[in-house]
């Protein structure tokens, strides 16, 4: 298949030609109470083809390797057709040339595990959350793994291999009393083997534990608090609410929030720092290049507070005068790459829980994730479960917890970052522009915040 792909994209008669091939093979195991839902393996394998000519792009699906020539040359067609009608022509930063070849670690490969094996580990997760207590009512636990062999080859001479592995484990757990419904989940997801998900009954009892414990835990009181976020959910809020407008083809189709987030800016403490990684290894959905063979780069975004970088794929890059920083992703050779973020995280800071929770009379921890949207700079979190804070103590559980506010806002009023970072990979992804679930990762410590709006009663 290499030698296809050289071959097409040296004969192209487009200006700039690309080609990206991938070769799949996942398996999932699916329970939900007592049942099983899913028990499958497949394989699958595909490519794009991108032809730039004229500042136009020509694009072409195809599952067939012997359709590459007549791939190419259909995307070059396109792109001619589009390049009469452009009016923003594409234009390319320039990169170097590569040549590389790489594959993931896996302790223990997953390919080579039989489904069986994986039916029973997942069995076991469910039994333990469902004997857990008698409120537990419903259960879902979903093991994945997915092995991606990518291929890219381009006009200018680049050619790159990749092995990418990604396995995931999701355990929830659904309680009930006296009519009342509570949930808990936990989740994990790496660019790992088998040995990832092994061992993981301490996370099943926690995940029925906090669903039996919500249904005693009470609503939270609305109001205006200092907030304390765990890692987990500070590092979704700085994914999302942060991160998506850092990506370059979201402001250059944004003027207004092109204007708010000009390089220079101060958008929060001394201590802040926001990094967008391209490559940590054993963190989900890594590889060292991205799908337009760019290496991907470590990307500071806030550097001591100040706006110092954005997410650019070549294109973006272009129109910017900036440099590519290995964010043009795709979820599947069905897709062609978007900018799209990798590992966010807010690096390590220096302060304790106990420095973050001292001085706090009346104030809320909120933890884990559970959902949430953003608007531009508005966003809206709903934390998994929190604890009241009182006199500068974790105090009762309380549920119901959702955050909102204006992410610019909530960025200056960070009072400190904790020590204790923890990056992390779940099992869901990042979703954007009709592709989902792509493979992120998530970090930061504690993290205290003024001045928060919290909803409730």
């Amino acid at each position: 298949m290499e030698d296809r792909l050289r071959e097409a994209v040296a004969r192209s008669r487009a200006d700039y030609t690309e080609v990206r091939w991938e070769e799949v093979a996942r398996s999932r195991v699916a329970f939900q109470r007592d049942q099983l839902m899913a028990l499958e393996a497949s394989e699958e394998a595909g490519g794009v083809v991108r032809c730039l000519v004229r500042g136009a792009w020509g694009i072409a699906v195809f599952s067939d390797p012997d359709d590459l020539p007549k791939k190419v040359d259909e995307a070059t067609q396109l792109a001619r057709t589009a390049a009469g009608h452009v009016t923003d022509p594409v234009a390319l930063a320039p990169v170097e040339r590569v040549e590389a070849r790489w594959e993931g670690a896996m302790g223990r490969d997953f390919r080579g595990v039989p489904l069986e094996e994986k039916r029973r580990l997942a069995e076991a997760y469910n039994k333990l959350i469902l004997g857990h207590a008698k409120e537990i009512v419903s259960t879902s636990v979903r093991y994945t793994d997915t092995w991606r062999r990518v291929l890219y080859a381009n006009s200018e001479g680049t050619f790159v291999d990749q092995g990418i592995p990604d396995v995931t484990l999701m355990l929830a757990a659904v309680a009930r009393r006296n009519g009342d419904v509570q949930q808990a989940f936990e989740s994990l997801g790496y660019a790992a083997g088998f040995e990832a998900v092994q061992g993981k009954e301490d996370l099943a009892l926690r995940a029925a534990g906090r669903a039996v414990e919500l249904l005693s835990a009470k609503p939270v009181q609305g109001g205006t608090y200092t907030v304390i976020l765990d890692p987990q959910l500070a590092g979704v809020f700085i994914h999302e609410a942060f991160g998506h407008i850092c990506e370059a083809d979201f402001l250059l189709k944004n003027e207004p929030m092109r204007r708010v987030m000009k390089l220079g800016t101060r958008f929060g403490v001394e201590a802040l720092q926001v990094v967008d990684d391209g490559f940590i290894p054993g963190a989900r959905g890594n590889a060292p290049y991205d799908d337009e063979g760019v290496p991907r780069r470590r990307a500071y975004l806030i550097r001591d507070g100040v706006l110092t970088g954005l997410l650019h794929s070549r294109a973006t890059a272009h129109k910017m005068g900036a440099a590519p920083t290995g964010n043009a992703r795709a979820v599947s050779w069905e897709h062609e790459p978007l900018v799209r973020m990798r590992n966010t995280y807010i690096e390590k800071g220096t302060a304790t829980l106990d420095e973050m929770l001292a001085g706090i009379d009346r104030g809320l921890y909120a933890c884990g994730a559970f959902g949430g949207q953003t608007m531009f700079e508005q966003f809206t979190f709903s934390a998994a479960w929190g604890h009241e804070i009182v006199g500068g103590k974790i105090g009762p559980m309380v549920r119901d917890v959702v955050l909102t506010g204006n992410v610019f806002e909530t960025l200056k009023n960070i009072e400190l970052i904790g020590a204790d970072f923890q990056l992390i990979g779940s099992a869901g992804g990042c979703g954007k522009g009709g592709q989902w679930p792509l493979p992120v990762t998530d970090g930061a410590g504690h993290v205290r915040i003024r001045n928060v709006t919290v909803g409730g009663r």
